[in-house]
């Protein structure tokens, strides 16, 4: 069996960990970058090692912004600070805001709660949302998390957190099949989710 050079291996396990990429995709990657000019590859390794520098996390709700400031919707003055919609990662975010249905602002948590790959809640961004809704500005706190047992397990971990806060506590209803993953499902059915969000109750 024909062996790649070591660092064309090391290049391959590092594609193997992006979501939803197995071994014969990050071979076809690596080997696609393969065949750019030496300027090309250059250039990407520059953006990638670039990354850290010039993007963090807002301080203010966990999303990507540029380095030293407030995303784009914290520092919005036209957005609603009333309404807090929890997500668990920059995707689902995007996809809320491709719904055209939302105008808060958001909490990302930076994941889900998920013993079995060792996701607890000392991992997520909860000091971020204590911190939103002691604020005294959010009326309303909407759990737009997926509907897997990752994502219904958060929302309920949440929701029980949230009970005496004084907010609403609410979760997407409508259209949002069992199990779903919310980066996945089209603007127009978030859309639909948000309109006929529910009031959550903790068990």
């Amino acid at each position: 069996m024909l062996n790649y050079p070591e660092i064309v291996e090391q290049l391959i396990d590092e594609l193997r960990t992006l979501p939803g990429v197995g071994r014969r995709a990050a071979e076809r990657m690596t080997l696609a970058l393969l065949e750019r000019d030496n300027d090309s590859l250059a250039m990407l390794g520059g953006i990638i090692s670039a990354i850290p520098e010039k993007v963090w996390r807002c301080p203010e709700c966990g999303a990507m912004a540029e380095k030293g400031e407030l995303c784009e919707i914290c520092s919005s003055p036209r957005r609603d600070k009333s309404l807090l919609c929890v997500v668990e990662g920059m995707p689902q975010l995007f996809s809320v805001e491709a719904s055209g249905q939302y105008s808060g602002t958001y909490l990302v948590l930076g994941g889900h709660i998920s013993p079995v790959d060792d996701r607890f809640e000392s991992r997520l961004n909860i000091d971020g949302l204590q911190k939103k809704v002691s604020s005294g500005e959010v009326k309303e706190v909407i759990l737009a998390l997926s509907s897997d047992v990752e994502g219904r397990a958060t929302a309920a971990y949440l929701a029980e957190m949230l009970a005496n806060s004084g907010v609403l506590v609410s979760r997407p209803a409508l259209g949002l099949p069992a199990g779903a993953n919310l980066s996945f499902v089209n603007a127009a059915t978030i859309g639909a989710a948000l309109r006929g969000r529910t009031v959550e109750n903790p068990e």
